[in-house]
């Protein structure tokens, strides 16, 4: 029962902070601030999300779960997720906007969550309200 509420709690801030990239994509400002706010706002909500997906799997009955890298092969294989090979895409994007920064990564990876990664996060919003209590 508690895995329950782990997810349904972690799904709270997920969505609000799904809500706030949501928001930063809308605007169409191109100046390097404004990419960089779209880029934290990317990388608050990829980890809510693999964490929601955990804490969701976890309710389920899946244990030992140990990694982003885990929890999203866990997701695709038991179909929370169908595209797994994108979200491990997002997921090694992610890791390397943690460690560097330069304008050219930065526009690319813009154009990535903009055009694949933000439409991947929406399909999995969508399903976890269905499966909301």
């Amino acid at each position: 029962m508690d895995n329950d509420i782990r997810w349904v709690q972690r799904f709270q801030n997920f969505e609000k902070s799904f809500l706030l990239l949501s928001n930063a994509i809308q605007n169409e400002h191109q100046d390097v601030v404004y990419r960089a706010g779209i880029i934290q706002f990317f990388e608050m909500c990829f980890k809510l999300a693999w964490k929601t997906m955990k804490d969701y799997l976890e309710g389920q009955g899946f244990d030992q779960i140990s990694s982003p890298r885990d929890t999203i092969k866990i997701a695709f294989q038991n179909n929370l997720i169908i595209d797994g090979h994108l979200w491990l895409q997002a997921l090694d994007d992610r890791n390397l906007t943690v460690h560097t920064y330069d304008e050219s990564t930065a526009q690319k990876l813009e154009e990535l969550i903009r055009n694949l990664y933000f439409p991947m996060i929406s399909k999995l919003i969508t399903y976890l309200k269905l499966r909301l209590p």
